[in-house]
């Protein structure tokens, strides 16, 4: 699933059009049930911005569309009349570029969503404490559980939650409640300094996302699905101790 550094990424992709009147069409039949398409057709973009896992496009009249690509969307930014094949959810042309959004699952032009989202791990100044204060309204739920509700912070998907907490030497089993606030902010702080660093360009191979090995002490990786939507959580029994299920 796209996580909220490659939402930023999309964003920064697509700021080439802001300020221009865009021509929309939706191949693709979903898309066009949307009525999307219609309503932005013509408007100039105002801006783009993305919260947590969502785009927010501003237009014109104060029409806001939001996308959010779940599993498999994406957003692509070509040049003006580039060969496209299949049929995308939505195109949006300017004078010499266009955006072209595939798989587009949730496309509607509200963004009443992102007010239940807790505060973006990628903005330009995290609310940390905030972050915190959200995570401590469940002391009993799994934190690598607690990490992906975006309720309490936006952006942080699976693979960043394991990245973190291996960082940071945290187990994803331990309750909310048993971390100190020094280790909740540092697994925070890890979480978003590693997603900064690839909305800019810096990624690297995960450490432990799907590894056999930890790379720090050599130790077997155990993995299983946890919460309710049973994602599966890498960790290393060895570097982050706690209970196991």
């Amino acid at each position: 699933m796209p996580e909220g550094d490659s939402l930023h990424q999309a964003a920064q992709r697509l700021q080439v059009l802001v300020g221009e009147r865009l021509e929309a069409e939706s191949p693709h039949p979903r898309g066009a049930a949307t009525g999307v398409a219609e309503q932005v057709d013509g408007r100039r973009l105002v801006s783009v911005e993305a919260l947590g896992k969502n785009l927010l496009l501003r237009f014109e009249g104060g029409v806001v569309l939001r996308s959010h690509l779940r599993m498999r969307g994406r957003w692509h930014v070509l040049p003006r009349g580039a060969p496209v094949f299949g049929r995308p959810w939505l195109v949006l042309r300017g004078a010499v570029r266009e955006a072209v959004l595939w798989n587009g699952p949730v496309l509607e032009l509200n963004a009443r969503a992102v007010r239940r989202l807790g505060p973006d791990i990628l903005a330009l100044e995290p609310d940390l404490d905030r972050m915190l204060a959200n995570l401590r309204r469940e002391p009993a739920r799994d934190v690598g559980d607690a990490l992906l509700d975006q309720r309490h912070v936006a952006g942080i998907g699976n693979l960043w939650k394991v990245e973190a907490l291996w960082h940071a030497r945290v187990s994803p089993w331990r309750p909310v409640g048993t971390l100190s606030d020094d280790e909740l902010r540092a697994v925070l702080e890890h979480a978003e300094r590693l997603m900064r660093r690839s909305v800019d360009g810096i990624r690297r191979p995960p450490a432990l996302y799907r590894r056999p090995v930890c790379p720090r002490c050599g130790g077997r990786i155990r993995s299983r699905g946890q919460g309710d939507a049973n994602r599966i959580s890498y960790w290393c029994a060895a570097c982050q101790p706690g209970p196991s299920e």
